[in-house]
């Protein structure tokens, strides 16, 4: 069975419901966000992970997975900017089905720590 290797960054809160759930799913998506973006490259995912999720102080996380390859060429690879940009969008509710064709665990590849953005008094 032909494997494709996703990335996905993540914050803290997200990463402790992966890890809840073996590091073989992600969890159900929040009201506010319809659709789940995997991603194709780990230089996306560093990005988002280092500049999105570290701020405020937070720390953010890229994941590494692998997903059933047959069963993705049902979506179409979405370009959200430059050619490195490239994600997958599965919404909310297709996202129990596609955790069902991760294989193996999820797995942490990369960490990264924020500082507040808070100003100083």
């Amino acid at each position: 069975m032909a494997l494709t290797t996703l990335f996905r960054p993540v914050g803290s809160k997200e990463l402790a419901l992966i890890r809840e759930s073996g590091w073989r799913a992600f969890p159900p998506r929040l009201p506010e966000q319809p659709i789940f973006y995997p991603v194709l490259s780990e230089e996306y995912a560093t990005q988002i992970a280092h500049d999105w999720n570290t701020r405020d102080g937070g720390t953010g996380y890229v994941l590494r997975f692998e997903v059933q390859t047959e069963y993705l060429k049902q979506f179409p690879i979405q370009t959200a900017g430059s050619r490195i940009h490239q994600e997958y969008w599965i919404t909310a509710g297709e996202l129990s089905e596609f955790n069902r064709h991760i294989t193996g665990l999820i797995e942490v590849v990369s960490e990264f720590t924020g500082r507040s953005t808070d100003p100083v008094e």
